[in-house]
């Protein structure tokens, strides 16, 4: 999957799970992992997940 953002800056208000993936270099069942376990928060709309952008910044600056 390719990095679609070229910089923080932009990233929309709110990211699905398949946006992580590039961003973080990771696999989509570690995605979702690190979401189920709330090492970053994310809020449900319907059935679809988001991560806010200040929840991945948050995750990075740990």
């Amino acid at each position: 999957m390719e990095n679609k953002y070229r910089n923080l800056h932009d990233l929309p208000m709110t990211l699905r799970v398949e946006d992580l993936i590039p961003i973080l270099g990771i696999g989509r069942n570690t995605a979702y992992e690190l979401i189920r376990s709330g090492q970053i928060r994310s809020i449900r709309i319907g059935r679809q997940i988001r991560i806010p952008r200040d929840a991945l910044l948050e995750f990075l600056r740990k």
